[in-house]
This record gives C-alpha cells, sequence and structure tokens, in this order.
C-alpha cells in the first residue's frame, strides 16, 4: 500500500507532467514549489521529489540559488525527437501490417473526434491527447511492450512541441487531421513504403512548424 508521501508524489509528478509541462508559458521560466504545493495540495516535499524525478528524465533543472527551471527544447531535441518517432513509428507500422493487427478502429476514433475539434476550433490539449492516442495505438499493436513503453516515454515532449506547433499557424488542425487521414489510407491499402512514406511526411511537416522562426 503506498504511503501518503509517495501519494503525494505521484500526485506533483502527474500534475507537472500534464498540466504544468506541458504548457507552452512555462518554457523558460523557473517554477515555485511552494505556489506547485499549493495547487496540488501537498506539501513542499513530494513537489521537490517529483521535480528530481524530472531533472532525472531532463525536462526540468535545478539551478542553484534560484530553483527548478523549465529548459525549452531547442531545434536539436526537437529534432531528435521527430528523428526517434520516425524510427519507432515506421517500424511500428510495418510489424502491425505483417501481423494483419493494424487498430482501425481506436485510430479512426482518434481521428474522428480530432476532425470535430478541428472544425469547432476546440481544445488544443485535447487535440494533442488525442494525436498521441492515434499514434501510441499503433505502437501498442506491435505488441512489443518496450517499444510501447519508450514510444510512451515522449509523451510530455510530445505534448510540448504538439501544444506550440497548433499556436504556430492557424490551420495547423486541418492540416494533422488529413495527414493522419493519409496515414490511414496506407494503413489500409496494406503498403509498407506508401505508410513510412506518410508518417515521414507528417514528423517532417510538424518539424517545419517547429523550427519556424
Amino acid at each position: 500500500m503506498p504511503t501518503s508521501r509517495e501519494s503525494g508524489r505521484e500526485r506533483a509528478l502527474h500534475y507537472l507532467r500534464e498540466t504544468v509541462l506541458v504548457d507552452p508559458g512555462v518554457q523558460g521560466t523557473f517554477l515555485n514549489e511552494n505556489e506547485l504545493a499549493g495547487r496540488i495540495g501537498v506539501s513542499r516535499t513530494p513537489v521537490r521529489e517529483a521535480l528530481l524525478l524530472l531533472v532525472a528524465d531532463g525536462l526540468v533543472e535545478m539551478l542553484p540559488g534560484r530553483g527548478a527551471y523549465v529548459p525549452p527544447l531547442t531545434g536539436r531535441q526537437i529534432s531528435e525527437l521527430m528523428e526517434l518517432r520516425g524510427v519507432l513509428e515506421q517500424h511500428a507500422a510495418r510489424a502491425a501490417m505483417d501481423a494483419h493487427g493494424v487498430p482501425f478502429e481506436a485510430m479512426d476514433a482518434a481521428l474522428g473526434r480530432q476532425r470535430e475539434l478541428a472544425g469547432a476550433g476546440g481544445d488544443p490539449a485535447e487535440f494533442i491527447e488525442l494525436d498521441m492516442v492515434f499514434h501510441q495505438a499503433l505502437v501498442d499493436a506491435t505488441g512489443n511492450t518496450l517499444l510501447s513503453r519508450t514510444y510512451a516515454g515522449l509523451r510530455v515532449r510530445q505534448r510540448r512541441v504538439g501544444v506550440t506547433a497548433l499556436f504556430r499557424t492557424a490551420d495547423r488542425r486541418q492540416a494533422v487531421c488529413a495527414e493522419h487521414g493519409r496515414i490511414m489510407e496506407a494503413l489500409a491499402g496494406d503498403d509498407p513504403d506508401a505508410a513510412a512514406k506518410a508518417i515521414d511526411e507528417h514528423l517532417q511537416l510538424t518539424l517545419r512548424v517547429l523550427l519556424r522562426a
């Protein structure tokens, strides 16, 4: 049974990952531990413990005398993220098609909701959450637990860059839906090369938006 400290740390970690670090406005700023503790409803200790875990993940830096700093993702880090995603997603597409296990229902449901949000100008955080559901479903279809965990470990970084991309260009939501649609078409056509190309184009277009000055 988890102790109260462990529960508090997990609550703090979840809040930091899902609410704080995905806010583009937080990048390049310092976090106030006392303020965070008040918002989360825990003492300062579990907040500090959660921050140290995020330091180990490379998402936060602890600067002596100044506290917890959220460094902006550099162009190189963003490029490396997209490169890694490409390797994992293209492999997943081929593996899922080979096993006749492409999760069309889950991917189509995520894409359908994204189209609704794109047309209604809905919550960008929900749109990006669905984006991750779309891609994670394909990776999970490989049945490779380590692969799925590796991809899921990119979650915070993906949310950070995903939300940022939506604010960089007005029509990015519609473009993402179209790109996801092309991935689905290639998967439905059982064409590994076309699927790899569609995934690569999707990631490269996202990268271009993110690196735009």
